[in-house]
């Protein structure tokens, strides 16, 4: 476990007390982590504890209204003007017929057909909607009535504010990394997202500890879709370790579908509507469950998928889109049949059994590798603050900074001429990941010029990279005997090793 003194003296404004009673509550009210410690961060006293909980409970009750409330929100819209500030997720669209900004708050079933949003208002709150993907804030909603010949009113935004209660600058992030050793900053990143990482020694103390480090590694690879621009990722586990958790509850800006039937407009472009999908408006896109994931549109889907994979675009009829969300496939199998050695992906729909696609994703998680979730590895006690640090990984997403540390990567790793370019581009994209994720504060060049980050980079960026794509290559071996049959990843190593 980390110095706690010590996380709290380098981060004293972004550190929050989890305590398993009290996160307990949020869970059973459904509520995500990074809302949790917002709220968290208001109403705890200055030792991080909840003095009264059920004041909690009627807190939360207020601010994050329930589906079945649309009606009394409805009410207090029409008959007083406006309705009490909430927490939620809305949605913007431009409705070009009309001329306006229209909005939608899914998770309460205002749709945009119902709602406006007044020139004045737009003004007022666009830089805080704008390129807020998930756009999770205070809202305050009222109502206009039909005029003229109009048959139905409209809901009209009042009022929109992004709730990150603090500035998040990602040189002070930096400076503040620098004060932790690697091993200590893992288990860091592991309480952000709600670990415990003494948990991972389980009830034995004396576990190998390569086996509990591979493991938090592990675990902390899920995260790199939320920090490097579209990197696709496979990840085939045993249920219960809590994929759906990471990439549903954890962040704003990435989405998490769960079977059912996904469509092209859903996820790239709605042509009827003329709107952008998931894939322009999030950092990422999780497809869970894709075992049972259908698509009403299969041979299209498979081939939106590749070009998108491969160069960030696609195309349907005169509508190129153009995303920077990472495709990630969560699927759960036997932990016995996690071979690489053999079809690990004979159970996942037809769309994703082809070679030409599986080539275009960058890496495979090995999810066996973590183990299944208990009671002892949630965390329990100060920990760095879930919102503050899914907001440091979105703005360490942005082009300047992922080619401030691709350079980085590129000075780092040698490869023969030969290497297989889709390769050789997945090993430096992971890695770059990585190291955003490990390293943030080797963007000072001082820190790549120490003795000990060489090692350090080959031990948590490289080699794990190299493996990921690894693992792809051979499933690619096994779908694909005749075209892959004979290729071998290249070798990819530190210069001057």
């Amino acid at each position: 476990m980390y110095d706690v003194t010590k996380l709290r003296t380098y981060f004293p404004a972004t550190t929050v007390y989890k305590d398993p009673a009290i996160m307990a509550t949020f869970r059973s009210a459904g509520i995500p982590a990074f809302l949790r410690d917002w709220i968290l961060k208001r109403k705890a006293g200055p030792d991080g504890h909840i003095d009264d909980p059920s004041e909690l409970s009627n807190y939360v009750a207020s601010i994050i209204p329930h589906r079945e409330e649309k009606g009394r929100l409805e009410d207090e819209a029409r008959t007083d003007g406006e309705t009490r500030k909430f927490l939620a997720r809305i949605g913007i669209r431009f409705d070009s017929r009309s001329n306006y900004y229209t909005f939608e708050i899914p998770d309460l079933g205002f749709t945009h057909g119902q709602t406006l949003i007044e020139d004045y208002i737009w003004d007022r709150v666009k830089e805080d909607l704008i390129g807020a993907a998930g756009g999770w804030g205070l809202v305050k909603i009222g109502y206009i009535p039909p005029e003229g010949k109009k048959k139905n009113g409209k809901f009209t935004l009042l009022d929109y504010k992004n709730f990150c209660p603090y500035e998040v600058d990602l040189d002070s992030f930096r400076e503040a990394r620098s004060y932790f050793e690697a091993d200590e900053w893992m288990d860091i990143i592991l309480g952000a997202i709600d670990y415990n990482p003494d948990g991972y020694c389980g009830v034995d103390e004396a576990k190998d500890s390569y086996e509990v480090w591979e493991a938090k590694h592990t675990m902390l690879t899920r995260l790199l879709p939320f920090i490097e621009p579209r990197i696709n990722l496979v990840e085939l586990a045993p249920k219960g370790t809590g994929k759906s958790y990471l990439f549903g509850r954890v962040g704003k800006y990435g989405w998490l579908a769960s079977g059912g039937t996904l469509t092209r407009a859903k996820l790239f472009y709605d042509v009827a509507a003329r709107q952008p999908g998931l894939i322009v408006s999030s950092d990422f896109v999780a497809m869970d469950e894709i075992q049972s994931i259908r698509f009403d549109d299969p041979s299209e889907m498979q081939g939106a998928l590749k070009g998108y994979l491969e160069s960030g675009e696609a195309t349907f009829g005169k509508n190129k889109i153009i995303g920077k969300a990472g495709v990630i496939l969560l699927g759960n199998i036997p932990r016995l049949d996690m071979d690489a050695s053999k079809d690990m992906f004979k159970t996942l729909p037809e769309v994703f059994h082809e070679s030409a696609l599986l080539d275009r994703f960058h890496g495979f998680i090995q999810g066996h590798k973590i183990p299944r979730l208990t009671e002892i590895m949630k965390i329990n006690g100060w920990a760095l603050n879930t919102e503050y640090f899914t907001e440091i990984m979105h703005l360490l997403r942005a082009q300047s900074e992922s080619l401030r540390y691709r350079s980085i990567v590129e000075e780092l790793v040698w490869y023969p001429s030969d290497a297989d370019t889709r390769d050789t581009e997945a090993v430096l994209r992971v890695c770059t990941a990585y190291l955003k994720l490990f390293f943030p504060h080797a963007a000072d060049r001082a820190v790549t010029e120490q003795t000990h980050f060489r090692q350090e980079f080959n031990r948590y960026c490289l080699r794990p990279a190299r493996l990921m794509r690894d693992i792809i290559r051979k499933q690619l071996r096994v779908i694909d005997p005749a075209e892959f049959g004979s290729k071998n990843i290249a070798t990819y190593k530190l210069r001057g090793e």
